[in-house]
């Protein structure tokens, strides 16, 4: 009887643990961090603290790598990835304001990234049945960097989406940080180089990146509704 008393707590205890750490748990855990994050982001306008100069007092690299480590917080807290690179601009000029961009762009990208695969992958793969879900599933599968590469050179692909994306389905973690770096170079470079010459808007270098940027996003804007009349036109 007394073995039989205490294995009822085990019991107990056993099926709670398996019911927190079930895959449809710990997707509402990833929704509620997401939701809880971009209510931060409303209520609080965390990219401000980026921009107001509070970062300079620190100076040198220390300044960069702190601008980094936040900035890769407020992309996954959906924070525009646009007004964290001028303002990378603004803070550090051109060089390292890139250098802080990119690093902040990986290690945001590394954390949905690492969220979505741990709190998502499991619940959501099953849920794959659609055709166009699984040609996205297998194209990310199969052609992980490639197809992360074109997502970031592409300015139409949200930034948190293709995280999210990329972490259902089977790509590894190497192609997906390599491809995320490599691929965010240009437009991150745009950004970071307009708000380093905003102070001087006749520049030839701020009117390239605003060019640059304005071609960009006109051409994905252009794919886009081709795309849409595509699939309509199916």
């Amino acid at each position: 009887m007394p073995d039989t008393a205490a294995a009822r707590p085990r019991g107990f205890a056993v099926r709670c643990t398996k019911a927190l750490l079930s895959p449809w748990s710990r997707l509402s855990l990833l929704l509620m961090l997401l939701a809880a994050a971009g209510t931060c982001v409303l209520l609080f306008e965390p990219q401000r603290l980026l921009s107001d100069g509070g970062l300079r007092q620190l100076g040198g690299a220390a300044a960069v790598m702190v601008f980094a480590v936040a900035y890769g917080l407020c992309t996954t807290a959906f924070v525009p990835r646009p007004l964290l690179n001028l303002a990378a601009g603004a803070l550090f000029g051109s060089q390292a304001g890139l250098a802080a961009a990119l690093a902040g762009t990986v290690l945001g990208a590394g954390t949905a990234f690492g969220l979505g695969r741990m709190l998502g992958q499991d619940a959501l793969r099953p849920l794959l049945r659609g055709r166009w879900l699984k040609a996205a599933d297998g194209q990310l599968s199969r052609h992980g960097f490639r197809s992360m590469l074109a997502a970031r050179l592409f300015p139409g692909v949200p930034f948190a989406a293709a995280n999210y994306c990329a972490a259902v389905s089977r790509m590894g973690w190497l192609p997906f940080l390599l491809a995320t770096g490599l691929g965010s170079i240009p437009n991150t470079a745009a950004y970071v180089v307009a708000g380093a010459r905003a102070s001087t808007p006749t520049s030839p270098a701020f009117l390239v990146a605003m060019g640059f940027i304005a071609v960009t996003g006109l051409a994905g804007a252009v794919v886009a509704w081709c795309k849409r009349h595509h699939m309509r036109g199916r």
